[in-house]
């Protein structure tokens, strides 16, 4: 079908009828039932779908019909996908209802596809496809027009309530949980964690079906979010401010701005220098606190069966610690404003999206190394042992060790490697990581063997 025969949103009026439109999907519902008033005991369905075929031009589009046909319908196209849309009611907005439980579109119109006369179904003309597809990383607000999560934290519950867009990048994607309401109905939520140069975490939560499946398509730290009219609550829970998708909710996946590419590109490097990892810090628990002791192959397994960082004890030999390395590659520097790593010798930040980067660089010093730990189970690779952590196990501080001769150096690797310790560690989920999970260590020291020997005894009983 040609390109020419299409009627565009931004010409749209109640007085066409007979019309086809071609637009790709930006926002999608679920779909909901409601008591059919003409039909004593029957149901009617629907669900609500945004179209944009142009830059500036988009409209919402409602389903009616039966179960069979709106759901159908509703899973015969997801977001991302071009369609067209055949003989649709035309009609002007509502002056009282406005779009209060839809996204808002710049169109006077809006559209009813019907069961009996309306055809929607996926673009199958190349050229229309083409067109379009570019559209889907085009932001439906200005693109300047957004919070950063710092704004947002910042403002804490003054925010509470709003609805606002923000611009951010995927740290993590969460699974879908299951809960039942207190009346009976089941639902399922879902969280994503968001980061940019100001917070490195910030939770977004998916509560619709739709919304949820669009969220799993994301990958983490390659995604950067433009999300419009995504509301901003307090979360008692949390002590801390939060994001849900909601009915009004556009989410633009790697927009097509300069905004959005400095993101991405910050996003990019803070991953691979390992300045993302906030979620390393060993403030969460206690040492004391932790008790559960686990084998490496216990550790892993755990990980895989759950997506929620925990903590334990492992008895275990450290087979890997290059302390005889560069000191550059054993301490390093980082801004201490976005974590990103910096030269010594740097006098302001390097990255692009810090907050601080006119202004004369603040930055802390500290142990950055990775090691592995080895039992009669498996190995655990590549965990991280930073400050001031690293300080406590070894025994100095980054100046003295600076100030260390190379056999003094190897002297003290060999003090821990291939020792029995006693090690507190955190395991964390991370995609970026061959093995897809993380080690960070809380606490370490060798082991006293009466320790060991009680540990290796109940394990031999287990």
């Amino acid at each position: 079908m040609a390109a020419q025969s299409y009627i565009a949103i931004s010409e749209l009026h109640p007085s066409f009828s007979h019309l086809k439109i071609a637009g790709i999907i930006i926002g999608k519902s679920d779909v909901k039932s409601f008591p059919d008033r003409k039909k004593f005991g029957a149901e009617r369905f629907t669900f609500g779908f945004t179209v944009k075929d142009s830059p500036d031009f988009f409209v919402n589009v409602t389903a009616w019909g039966s179960d069979s046909y709106v759901n159908g319908l509703s899973n015969s196209f997801n977001v991302g996908d071009c369609v067209t849309i055949e003989n649709p009611l035309v009609t002007n907005k509502d002056p009282e209802k406005g779009e209060k439980f839809c996204p808002t579109t710049p169109s006077f119109c809006k559209l009813l596809v019907r069961e009996t006369y309306s055809q929607v179904c996926l673009c199958a003309d190349v050229g229309t496809i083409d067109r379009l597809l570019p559209l889907m990383h085009l932001p439906v607000k200005d693109s300047r027009d957004f919070y950063s999560l710092g704004d947002v934290v910042a403002n804490g519950q003054q925010l509470d309530g709003a609805v606002i867009n923000i611009l951010a990048a995927v740290k993590s994607v969460g699974d879908p949980k299951l809960f039942t309401t207190s009346d009976g109905r089941q639902g399922q939520r879902l969280e994503v964690k968001l980061f940019d140069d100001s917070v490195p975490s910030f939770p977004l939560v998916c509560w619709d079906r739709e919304a949820i499946q669009f969220a799993q398509t994301w990958i983490p730290k390659e995604t950067v979010l433009f999300v419009a009219d995504v509301k901003i609550s307090f979360d008692r829970f949390r002590s801390g401010m939060a994001a849900s998708v909601n009915s009004k909710t556009i989410i633009t996946v790697n927009p097509d701005t300069r905004e959005a590419s400095l993101l991405f590109s910050y996003a990019k490097e803070v991953s691979e220098s390992g300045g993302l990892d906030q979620d390393e810090k060993t403030e969460d628990v206690p040492v004391d606190s932790i008790i559960d002791v686990y084998t490496v192959s216990q550790l892993k397994q755990k990980a895989q069966e759950s997506p929620d960082a925990f903590f334990g004890i492992t008895y275990s030999f450290i087979s890997k610690l290059d302390l005889d390395s560069s000191v550059s590659k054993v301490i390093r520097t980082r801004c201490s404003r976005c974590k990103f790593q910096v030269s010594e010798d740097a006098q302001s930040c390097t990255n692009q999206l810090c907050s601080g980067r006119d202004q004369v660089l603040t930055a802390t010093t500290g142990f950055d190394l990775l090691v592995d730990f080895t039992d009669h189970t498996g190995t655990l690779s590549t965990c991280s042992l930073r400050s001031p952590v690293a300080e406590t196990t070894l025994g100095c501080t980054t100046d003295q060790f600076a100030s260390l001769t190379d056999d003094e150096r190897t002297a003290m690797k060999w003090k821990f490697l291939l020792e029995r310790c006693k090690i507190y560690v955190k395991i964390l989920q991370s995609p970026r990581m061959r093995t897809g999970i993380k080690g960070v260590v809380v606490a370490c020291s060798l082991a006293d063997p009466g320790e060991v020997k009680q540990h290796m005894t109940a394990l031999l009983r287990l």
